[in-house]
């Protein structure tokens, strides 16, 4: 789809207000996520940035630093510094690289692995029993939106890359982040 920096598309305007609604309504969607899953924790709340780099080692055994601070869209030594964090409180685990000794392969342990699994359990059971609770008509229209919300993802990395506009200034940890409540 051709898209003009104004948010404009090639069929027309996009309609007044509806980029900040979708916008409101799946950081809402995420929040309330968020709340609900808390009251099941024992364990102390990570970060997101925390449980996003969990997430990617999870996906991908043995990333690289350098490469999970790429795929993550972060500085180096902020994931540098999330790892050392992560690997202090036992969640991961950090290898030298059998091909470059002064490089760090990521792996998760074993107690990472069973908390991330627990909370994809519960959060999956929590959206499942209030999908469930809709009608058929709208759970067809939030299953046939998922490929739309799937390119929108896509885009919103691909302009990270060459981002338009500055990201913020990077916060010392803690400051002001979200758990994610994994």
């Amino acid at each position: 789809m051709d898209t003009r920096a104004n948010g404009e598309t090639a069929d027309g305007p996009l309609p007044a207000g509806f980029p900040a609604e979708l916008a409101d309504t799946l950081v809402g969607v995420q929040r309330l996520l968020r709340r609900r899953l808390r009251a099941g924790l024992t364990a102390p709340r990570l970060r997101g940035a925390e449980v996003e780099l969990l997430r990617l080692v999870d996906d991908h055994p043995g990333i690289g630093v350098s490469e999970a601070a790429k795929e993550l869209h972060l500085a180096g030594n902020s994931v540098s510094t999330l790892v050392n964090q992560l690997v202090k409180d036992g969640r991961l685990v950090r290898e030298a690289d059998p091909a470059d000794r002064r490089a760090a392969r990521l792996r998760l342990t074993p107690a990472a692995r069973d908390r991330l699994r627990d909370w994809e359990e519960r959060r999956a059971a929590l959206v499942g029993r209030h999908l469930a609770g809709l009608g058929p008509a709208d759970r067809a229209a939030l299953r046939a939106a998922l490929p739309a919300l799937r390119a929108l993802s896509v885009r919103l990395r691909e302009d990270d890359a060459g981002a338009a506009e500055p990201a913020p200034p990077a916060r010392p940890a803690g400051a002001g982040q979200k758990a994610e409540d994994v």
